[in-house]
């Protein structure tokens, strides 16, 4: 009986489109449109033989009602979007009967000038607003719900209507056979009686019914005097009371508590889900109700299948009564609608059927057959299940150790490129403090050859000062030519210093050695041992030097 809503969501990238889909969805529009269609049936309230102003007023009424029932499927056409609003069969059938009702606006002012169509216009308004009656189960769910049980309660029974309709025929042709010549009596009469099948036919929906079948089968039990034998059957208007009785009685048996309540019971079945209560009842109204709610937003295309990926969001939205356990039926439901369709698309019945499966005790509410088939499938689902538990669990357990491993690996990736750059630090640390050192060492050992420069630069001056004094005081030196090099080295470079002695010549280590004796002994024999005591004994000092530093280099 339930059937998905195949209702379009609301527009949101449209703000006009969404003003009137939240007006047509509003319960005051649906309920003022209601009304109107009540309205409208109140105008087939008319008396006959009625003032012809009278009837142009209310066609003229019925044609505004129809135009505001135009208006109002042009407003959900806009909202839902002609193919949204297709998809609904009651949608359909408002459309249709308001086309209806255009041409029917359209032949009524045709009619005004034709006399012989006037008629037929006010026969087909009539049938017009006799469908549009029909358009009000589809303003309210429950009354949707209930004209969609009847219809079903139809096609369900439709092979048992059938059945005794084929009944009745045999019956029909036996009760011709049997009493298509008794003569009438009380019950038995020109419109009540076998002369003919469809007589017959009448008669036995008039038994159906059980109305006076009693009296019928006497009249047909009928003897002499009370009829007429004849020379054959045929020719007779008696009756046969055996006949008669067995024929009525077995019919009316077979009809009435049989058939009837055959069809009876699975009427009651369909129209149980409104006269059951929502505590007592394993599916109630409300759930069902709820079920189609999150079916229509699940569906996108609006068809009625969804792919087997979508079910478990379908089952996880579920609330109420048919919300699903997610530690342990969510994966048998999802296993089991996977395994019946074979991973193909599902239908609105079939998770629905699943849903109900799920919701009743097996054991009571199924027969033998069904039972053994269902705990089987059961039994595979279960098996199933825990096959893939197992495996999930594993490919967990796996997970956890690869990602263990790589959290391991990468820390040690990282502890190697800390240790490296550790030591690259400290090597460049190290290289800093050596060229700091060596930039010392640099800096100390130019200082030093720096003052070592600056020494020799002073004892070369000193030299020079002694060889001047070497000529004032003509020193009983050699005369031969001498020439003193010296060379210094200073942050500029090496230079070169040349003192020469003319006419004199580079003593002898043995003259040195002598000269120096004498100098040292203080021998006057010496000229500057006549000089004054204040000049001699600081020029006497470099005289010594000058000597020392000569025997030194002849050396």
């Amino acid at each position: 009986l339930a059937q998905p809503l195949r209702r379009p969501s609301r527009p949101e990238n449209n703000k006009f489109r969404s003003y009137i889909f939240d007006i047509t969805q509003n319960q005051l529009f649906k309920k003022s449109s209601a009304i109107l269609v009540l309205l409208n049936c109140a105008l087939l309230y008319k008396p006959w033989k009625v003032k012809e102003q009278i009837t142009q007023i209310l066609a003229l009424i019925s044609s505004l009602f129809t135009f505001l029932f135009l208006i109002e499927a042009i407003m959900k056409c806009i909202a839902l979007g002609f193919v949204g609003y297709w998809q609904s069969r009651s949608n359909r059938f408002d459309l249709l009967v308001t086309i209806l009702g255009i041409g029917w606006i359209v032949l009524n002012f045709i009619s005004i000038s034709k006399i012989e169509l006037q008629e037929f216009s006010n026969t087909f308004g009539f049938t017009v607003i006799i469908l549009r009656f029909f358009t009000i189960a589809g303003k309210h769910a429950t009354l949707k719900m209930l004209m969609l049980t009847i219809i079903v309660s139809f096609f369900k029974s439709f092979f048992i209507i059938l059945g005794m309709f084929l009944l009745m025929l045999v019956y029909a042709f036996a009760g011709v056979i049997l009493f298509g010549c008794v003569k009438f009596g009380s019950e038995l009469g020109r419109h009540v009686n076998f002369k003919t099948v469809p007589n017959a036919i009448v008669l036995l929906m008039r038994i159906v019914t059980g109305e006076d079948w009693n009296k019928i089968m006497h009249d047909c039990m009928v003897v002499p005097p009370r009829c007429t034998r004849g020379g054959s059957y045929w020719e007779s208007d008696c009756g046969n009371a055996t006949a008669s009785i067995l024929y009525f009685c077995s019919f009316y048996i077979i009809i009435t508590y049989i058939v009837l309540n055959l069809l009876v019971a699975i009427i009651m079945e369909n129209f149980s889900l409104f006269y059951s209560n929502e505590e007592d009842a394993l599916l109630s109204y409300t759930d069902i109700r709820h079920f189609q709610t999150v079916w229509n937003m699940i569906d996108i295309e609006r068809k009625g299948i969804i792919p087997v990926r979508r079910v478990k969001f379908l089952l996880r939205l579920l609330r109420g009564r048919l919300e699903v356990d997610a530690e342990k039926l969510y994966k048998y439901m999802c296993y089991e609608i996977e395994k019946l369709n074979n991973g193909n698309d599902v239908t609105f019945h079939d998770v629905l059927n699943m849903l109900a499966y799920r919701s009743v005790d097996i054991r009571k509410s199924l027969q033998f057959e069904e039972l053994l088939a269902r705990e089987e499938l059961e039994y595979l689902i279960e098996e199933e299940v825990a096959k893939l538990t197992i495996r999930n669990w594993l490919n967990k357990c796996l997970k956890r150790i690869k990602a263990k491993v790589q959290t391991n690996v990468i820390k040690n990736l990282q502890r190697s490129n800390e240790l490296a750059f550790f030591r690259e630090a400290q090597a460049m640390t190290a290289n800093e403090s050596l060229k700091r050192t060596t930039d010392n060492v640099s800096s100390d050992e130019e200082r030093r050859i720096k003052n070592l420069d600056d020494q020799q630069q002073q004892q070369i001056q000193k030299d020079v000062v002694k060889n001047e004094l070497d000529r004032a005081t003509t020193l009983p030196t050699p005369s031969n030519d001498v020439t003193v090099n010296s060379n210094y080295r200073t942050p500029g470079g090496i230079h070169d210093t040349s003192i020469e002695f003319k006419e004199a010549r580079r003593p002898m280590p043995q003259q040195l050695q002598q000269n120096m004796n004498l100098t040292l002994s203080g021998d006057e024999s010496y000229p500057w041992c006549s000089w004054q005591t204040s000049n001699f004994n600081h020029e006497r000092k470099d005289v010594e030097s000058w000597w020392a530093n000569q025997f030194q280099m002849s050396t």
